[in-house]
């Protein structure tokens, strides 16, 4: 018996120990809302870069949406060269994960918040997005366009009366 329950417990601590465990990375209103706790500290955030990659000089600036908020990520221009894509209403920007200091009012910047990458890792490649057309809008143009044409008959007709 003694054996029987050493080896279950001994396998309920194997089982425990295995599990991966990772940290979630804060999303982007934590670390609006707790600034002043991460100001100053090495913070993971990670979302889908947005707008347009802009370089200046040797860095670039970027904004990373995690679906909430886009934060300003300012980073060495060499880190961002493997973006290939900024999501706007044509394309799904790069998924990215970026490791970085915090500055809850950075002076550099004009004193609002931003990151300070360290690290810049590209977790999923973004695409071009189809957006399709809703069935509502097809309807309305080709009911435009045929209405257009009979006007259009309809003015002929009476002119040539």
């Amino acid at each position: 018996m003694k054996s029987f329950l050493l080896l279950l417990v001994l396998c309920l601590v194997l089982t425990v120990s295995s599990s991966n465990c990772y940290a979630q990375t804060p999303t982007s209103l934590e670390l609006i809302n707790n600034a002043k706790q991460y100001d100053g500290k090495t913070v993971d955030y990670r979302g889908e870069v947005i707008g347009e990659v802009m370089v200046r000089g040797d860095y670039a600036w970027l904004h990373v949406n995690d679906g909430i908020i886009a934060i300003g990520i300012w980073a060495l221009k060499t880190m961002v060269q493997d973006i290939r894509y900024a999501g706007n209403y044509q394309k799904k920007g790069d998924i990215i994960e970026v490791s970085g200091t915090l500055h809850r009012s950075c002076l550099e910047h004009g004193g609002d918040l931003d990151i300070h990458a360290l690290e810049i890792k590209k977790i999923t490649p973004g695409s071009l997005a189809i957006q399709p057309v809703s069935k509502i809008k097809a309807y309305l143009g080709a009911y435009s366009v045929i209405l257009v044409l009979l006007f259009y008959a309809l003015k002929k007709f009476l002119q040539g009366s």
